[in-house]
């Protein structure tokens, strides 16, 4: 699973749903990780056949594709696979950026392969890549009371939750650019919590 002597490409794809009407839902955290990733390498994502939108330049030191996939969730897999195969990228040189409910809000945690854990476009994605590629898996903790987990990541951000988000998001884009130019045991060291 390692990287090493690999200069191609890199493939940096954030997890969301398409449409304004899910933009700031728990579950779009991907999506707005990219984005700001895309602000930084001064770069703007257009349409492309994969069924996704992409945004290429530098980061970390490597050349990257961001993406953006425009299926719903748990059809991501279909445009991964097309990204990786136009892009010609190894799948230990995907990285994907995701919600995950089992960390606390705002905790990552950075990781090559495993298991999808209940996440629906992860397990999209792994059954097209299998398991071994990069998440960077963005904590937003567990619902609350009786509350359904669909019902809970598909809601916005809470007010209280807000107020660390855009550090959050910062914070979970500098884990990323610290993954292609450090590799992942010493983004690991830095940005797990």
């Amino acid at each position: 699973m390692s990287d090493a002597g690999y200069d191609g490409p890199w493939l940096v794809v954030g997890l969301g749903n398409p449409g304004e009407g899910y933009a700031r839902n728990r579950h779009n955290i991907g999506f707005m990780v990219v984005d700001l990733l895309a602000e930084r390498m001064g770069a703007r994502f257009k349409a492309h056949k994969s069924r996704a939108q992409v945004a290429e330049g530098r980061l970390g030191g490597r050349r990257v594709v961001l993406a953006k996939p425009m299926a719903f969730m748990n059809l991501s897999g279909g445009p991964v696979t097309a990204l990786r195969d136009f892009y010609k990228v190894p799948n230990t040189a995907v990285v994907a950026v995701h919600d995950e409910l089992d960390i606390d809000y705002a905790a990552l945690r950075l990781k090559c392969g495993g298991g999808d854990n209940g996440h629906n476009g992860l397990k999209s994605i792994t059954k097209s890549l299998g398991p071994d590629y990069h998440r960077v898996r963005c904590g937003i903790g567990r619902p609350p009371g009786r509350m359904e987990v669909a019902d809970f990541v598909l809601k916005d951000f809470s007010s209280t939750e807000r107020k660390d988000l855009a550090w959050f998001v910062d914070r979970s884009a500098d884990a990323v650019e610290a993954l292609l130019s450090e590799g992942l045991e010493r983004a690991q060291g830095t940005y797990n919590s």
